[in-house]
């Protein structure tokens, strides 16, 4: 009977080790089937943070782990990783091409993969971004930058910046299009479409003219300057074309709404006491965007643009201006202001008397 004790108590040992055995193999394979879980969920499901459709470009270089990364930044996929995992393993990271792609609200990993190894979604469109506060001069060059036209082929079309047709008899004109557009009725002749170029996103194909993309910004224009809006303006006896003068100034010198809608009652207030406007912005318009401030040189130039030389609005709108700002200018807010600044920290600093509106300069501008 000895030799039967001996072999059992030998063998009892090898039961826990097979118990842990088993137990290390099922957590693995539990552990194995919540990672598949997961990567199934983050690739086959989608995460868009977005309503509709969002543009995204990819830029010439870019591997899986830079666009996984821009893919989550811009709300199209939660996870990076997931995304350069089922890259990789449909060896496909090298064959993600970059250009500008458009994707639905519905899009999933799997199908943004397909794009990218395609090539651009709309191959016979483009996407132009212009925007809030472009004017004609920034459009142009825009333009010619991406290879659609030639600057001054918009500028003969729509109107040269900051151009004085009375005095500049060789230029060409703006194309008339108020048989085509109401809104435009009340533009002078002698001025360009500088305000009506709403800032957007459009689509356009790839073979599309100046004429052809300067109709789809103003049939923009028609559609997001709201009728609610433009009867406003005419209850305050006011011109639409006046009202985007104005808030073309607000756009290039203001943000955030309250401060917008404070500054369009003081240029209003300014325009019926009779005193310049004084609007920085109309003097860099005049000389084109430099980066640098203003000088005194800069406020006696010959231009009827220039709000220092000249009492009342400048010829015409400086910018194309977004809604923000056309709304500020027909909803102003009044105040006993008459002078405002923007600091070097973006705060507007406002001023009821010109002693308080320089010493305002002396703290916030840089000298």
């Amino acid at each position: 009977m000895e030799p039967d004790i001996q072999n059992d108590s030998q063998s009892t040992p090898a039961r826990p080790k097979r118990f842990f055995a088993r137990r290390v193999v099922a957590v693995i394979l539990l552990l194995l089937a919540s990672c598949f879980s997961w990567l199934y969920y983050e690739i086959y499901l989608p995460h868009t943070n977005f309503r509709g459709e969002k543009q995204i470009e990819i830029p010439q270089g870019y591997g899986s782990r830079l666009i996984g990364g821009l893919l989550r930044d811009q709300g199209l996929i939660q996870s990076k990783w997931a995304f350069v995992m089922f890259a990789t393993f449909k060896n496909k990271s090298s064959s993600l091409k970059p250009g500008l792609y458009v994707f639905s609200e519905n899009s999933t990993i799997p199908q943004i993969l397909q794009s990218f190894i395609r090539g651009e979604m709309y191959p016979n469109e483009r996407f132009l971004t212009i925007p809030e506060g472009w004017n004609l001069r920034d459009i142009g060059f825009y333009l010619e930058r991406n290879g659609i036209a030639q600057a001054e082929e918009l500028w003969e079309v729509a109107g040269f910046p900051a151009a004085d047709y009375e005095r500049a008899r060789d230029l060409p004109r703006p194309k008339d299009f108020s048989g085509e557009f109401s809104f435009l009725k009340d533009k002078p002749a002698g001025v360009g479409l500088e305000g009506y170029l709403f800032p957007d996103t459009y689509r356009v194909y790839r073979d599309a003219t100046v004429l052809e993309i300067i109709k789809k910004m103003l049939a923009n224009f028609n559609r997001r300057v709201s009728p609610d809006i433009r009867q406003e303006i005419l209850r305050q006896k006011k011109s639409l074309f006046d009202v985007l003068t104005i808030a073309s100034l607000i756009e290039e010198e203001v943000i955030g709404d309250e401060d917008r809608a404070i500054v369009a009652g003081i240029l209003w207030k300014r325009l019926e006491l009779g005193i310049p406007l004084q609007v920085d912005a109309t003097l860099i318009y005049i000389n084109g965007h430099n980066g640098t401030p203003p000088t005194n040189q800069d406020k006696i130039i010959v231009s009827p643009y220039n709000t220092y030389q000249y009492k009342g609005l400048p010829r015409g709108p400086i910018a194309n201006p977004g809604i923000s700002a056309i709304r500020a200018a027909v909803y102003p807010k009044t105040s006993s202001y008459l002078y405002y600044l923007s600091s070097k920290n973006g705060e507007t600093i406002f001023s009821k008397t010109l002693e308080e509106h320089n010493r305002a300069k002396t703290e916030h501008l840089p000298r």
